[in-house]
């Protein structure tokens, strides 16, 4: 879902579907009406079909001593932001995240009062006897 939100919100982002290759049947079976297999999923991190990160850093050792640039002076003109507003996919993965803690909160929630209830339940057989 995200991937065709960044296909309208951030087009740089956006990843077209692999074009998939159809057996003589799939493709009969697709032009009658029906629907294709489905693809398999990139995997790799955060499904981008990157199995590793690694950061790689050039050491200069022979311009140490050089000062950096010093800072722009103003901020310049304003300028409107092109497409690379991710207000929307920010929003959808905050969703996300409330989510995944009230699943969490529930989860526990329920197992104390389940423990609780097991607790209860002794007591009374314990005063029954």
């Amino acid at each position: 879902a995200k991937n065709r939100l960044n296909k309208f919100y951030n087009p740089k982002l956006f990843k077209a579907a692999p074009k998939q290759e159809f057996s003589e049947e799939e493709r009969v079976f697709v032009n009658n009406g029906g629907t294709p297999p489905p693809t398999e999923a990139p995997g790799g991190i955060a499904d981008t079909g990157v199995a590793v990160l690694a950061q790689v850093r050039m050491h200069n050792q022979l311009n140490t001593a050089a000062a950096p640039a010093p800072p722009p002076d103003t901020w310049g003109a304003y300028q409107k932001k092109d497409e690379n507003s991710n207000g929307v996919i920010s929003m959808i993965d905050l969703l996300i995240k409330d989510l995944e803690k009230e699943m969490t909160e529930a989860k526990t929630g329920e197992n104390e009062a389940e423990s609780d209830y097991q607790a209860m339940m002794g007591e009374a057989a314990a005063k029954r006897t």
